[in-house]
Formats: C-alpha cells, structure tokens, sequence
C-alpha cells in the first residue's frame, strides 16, 4: 500500500467556532441543503460519536454513488476533527481510504482557517493519479464553501 500525503488551507470569514460546529456537528444535516447531488447522510454503525460509520449517498447525472466516512476523532476544544473514507462505489478504486486531518484556526479580522491534511492510501503498488488528487480536492474545497455559504446565509445559525 502506498501513501501520499497533501496539505490544503481555506480561508474563511465565518468565526472559528461557527464553522467548527456546520463542518463537524451539523454537516449532516447541511449537505443535502447546500449540495444539489447530495441524497442523503445516514448513520450505518455507532452513535455520532469517533468510530461512526455514515453513508453519504449522491446522484449525478443519471448515477447513484456512495462513499463511507468513519469519523475518527473529533477535540471541539481546539477545533479539530478527523474522518476517513473507508469504502463506498464513489471512492476511486486505486484507493483503499483516504484520511483528512482538519483544524480549523483563527484567521485574520474573526475569520477562520481551516488546515486540512488530506492522506491517501493507494491499494497496492497502485500510483494516486493527479486526476484523483484534483477531484477529492476539488470535491473537499466545494463542501467547505457550500457550508461556509449556508453559515452566511442564514445569520441566525
């Protein structure tokens, strides 16, 4: 098994601890709302808390896809969460999982920055393409800013 590790950053205008809580408490309930090919989140095993297993379902053009995302740990204390893809039709088949690191700190004038280690973990002697790495990135970067959106949107949050 090969591993390849990448390093990401956004930056946000939404507090620390107001992403914190969309992000890793309420994605669940925010995906489908922000996220136009989103079905579905749904508990598989455990009970929310590290070790959870949930079932994204998505449809795109005419095609249902499912990834499975097992949270590993979560500290509200220092913002940070860790979650895996562990399995599903939607995880590209050179890849056993695929780990993210996420911290999300102060940022300039009450904004935010969310530091994400993205570790890959290729089944075999198979190579991560570039095409794979862009599409989990760019599917990473779309669910940040679709739920920084919502925050926006809806003050009350």
């Amino acid at each position: 098994m090969g591993s390849f590790v990448f390093i990401d950053e956004h930056v946000s205008t939404v507090a620390p601890a107001k992403l914190y809580k969309a992000l890793a408490k309420d994605a669940d309930e925010i995906i489908p709302k922000v996220i136009p090919a989103a079905q579905s989140v749904e508990i598989v095993e455990g009970n929310g808390g590290p070790g959870t297993i949930k079932k994204l379902s998505m449809s795109e053009g005419g095609k249902t896809d499912f990834v499975l995302h097992k949270l590993e740990a979560m500290d509200e204390a220092n913002l940070g969460y860790n979650y895996s893809i562990v399995g599903g039709t939607g995880l590209d088949e050179s890849l056993e999982k695929v780990e993210f690191e996420t911290n999300i700190v102060a940022g300039s004038d009450g904004g935010s920055i969310v530091k994400i280690s993205v570790k890959y973990h290729t089944k075999g002697d198979a190579v991560l393409s570039e095409a794979v790495r862009e599409e989990t990135k760019a599917k990473g970067t779309g669910l940040i800013k679709a739920i920084e959106g919502y925050v926006l949107a809806n003050p009350n949050y």
